[in-house]
């Protein structure tokens, strides 16, 4: 559904507007610019627009937490917030400081995933061998508390200059084994409009360059930032994927549902990764509903990720099993493709490595034991005589079938020949006419 400008805001967003100011109105509030002018940073900020109340030990120990981890929410996104059970709300959790943060555990690392480490030159994180991570910015909407990039948020150090983007596209034109650029930080679409346009036009003149991908909390934490003149800016520079991050049913608002619209209806491909967080989602009804949703708004659910290992994050962690449970009440009860793949981003820069539940049983040399999603247990007969092709790795002498070009559409035959304005044929002859076979004749003497 279409957002009209004359729709009135819900309850509690007129009541987080008026508490800003007596003089908001809806237009000011569905603008992204206003949203982050009044971006809640402090504690009395947040008492006084969502009327929550701390008690004084609270006050100082969110504080403390607060001199370490920042705080900053949209005030789209503390609208959110159920105020009457604030402590149990998944959007509180997500969006407020918990002291908890401050508990670090010594497995906990600040780059768990060692992504400085893989990074060949500032900004440019290169671990698979045909794509990279471009960090384009160091700010986001809303500073998330299970962020794995806590290190770099909002850090004055860690914001890239034009020169550090131009050497990390310099670096992508260099290596022609990279296809595949995912733009992320910070969040890509904090940048302007136009900075952001020629990052991506500079990005697709480099010959090599197959898809560019955004990695973007915009959509959940303030949709209002996904505007027409973005999307028609995203929609020159085909093809573009677009990864978003909703973690709970309650983040898919009319708002959010809007923005998602617009880029879908743009033919930018949509993909969701979520995080699997203690006390957000850690529940099989709740991941179900999430991945319906998403998927009845053209999102296709991509990763439900194991939270990382990074400072304090204990408190968001669950079991592994707990994961592996809520995989099992997604394959078979619901669509193939609202079913995530549930990965560990391996500590150390391993990669994204799959878990899923143990679906094979048993096997052996002609026979293989399944069980399915019901728990029946069903045999996969294996074929009595399979030749593999022999192969010596000379892939530029193969005469087999490794054929990776396109196949070429071109050849009609046919009645379709004698339609095709390319082809020299004016007309299809019977074999051994004579009339063509007298001229055969003629031509041979």
């Amino acid at each position: 559904m279409t957002i009209k400008k004359t729709e009135k805001l819900t309850t509690n967003q007129k009541s987080i507007a008026n508490n800003v100011s007596k003089h908001t109105t809806a237009i000011n509030w569905r603008d992204h610019k206003w949203q982050l002018e009044h971006s809640i940073k402090d504690i009395a900020t947040f008492e006084k627009l969502t009327e929550i109340k701390f008690t004084n030990k609270e006050r100082i120990d969110i504080n403390k937490t607060i001199n370490k981890f920042p705080l900053s929410i949209t005030p789209y996104y503390a609208s959110l917030i159920a105020a009457d059970n604030y402590q149990n709300d998944p959007i509180f959790r997500q969006s407020f400081p918990n002291p908890a943060e401050l508990k670090v555990q010594r497995c906990e690392m600040s780059d768990p995933l060692h992504e400085d480490k893989d990074s060949p030159i500032k900004g440019i994180t290169h671990r698979y061998p045909d794509r990279v991570l471009f960090l384009v910015s160091n700010r986001c909407s809303m500073y998330c508390r299970h962020c794995t990039r806590k290190r770099k948020v909002g850090d004055p150090d860690h914001i890239p200059s034009k020169k550090q983007i131009l050497n990390g596209i310099n670096y992508i034109r260099n290596n022609h084994q990279i296809r595949d650029v995912l733009l992320s930080g910070g969040d890509p679409l904090m940048l302007p409009d136009e900075y952001l346009d020629w990052i991506l036009t500079e990005l697709w003149k480099i010959p090599h360059i197959e898809i560019i991908r955004i990695g973007s909390r915009i959509p959940v934490v303030l949709p209002y930032r996904i505007t027409d003149k973005l999307v028609e800016m995203l929609k020159k520079h085909q093809p573009i994927w677009f990864n978003t991050h909703f973690n709970h049913p309650r983040e898919l608002t009319r708002s959010a549902r809007e923005a998602l619209r617009k880029l879908a209806d743009a033919g930018i491909p949509l993909g969701n990764q979520s995080v699997l967080l203690a006390g957000v989602n850690d529940c099989p009804r709740i991941m179900k509903r999430l991945n319906q949703k998403l998927v009845q708004n053209r999102v296709r659910p991509y990763y439900l990720f194991q939270c990382d290992l990074s400072q304090g994050l204990s408190h968001f962690r669950t079991p592994i099993g707990k994961g592996i449970e809520i995989i099992e009440s997604l394959v078979g009860h619901t669509t193939g493709f609202a079913v995530p793949t549930y990965v560990i981003d391996a500590p150390g820069g391993g990669g994204k490595i799959p878990v899923m539940p143990n679906y094979i049983i048993s096997w052996s040399t002609n026979k293989v034991i399944l069980r399915n999603y019901e728990g029946i247990i069903t045999t996969y007969q294996e074929p009595d005589s399979y030749e593999t092709i022999f192969c010596e790795r000379n892939c530029d002498e193969c005469v087999l079938q490794l054929k990776l070009d396109e196949a070429d559409e071109t050849k009609a035959i046919g009645i379709e020949g004698l339609f095709t304005d390319s082809e020299e044929q004016i007309s299809l002859v019977p074999k051994n006419n004579s009339r063509f076979n007298r001229r055969a004749k003629k031509l041979n003497k």
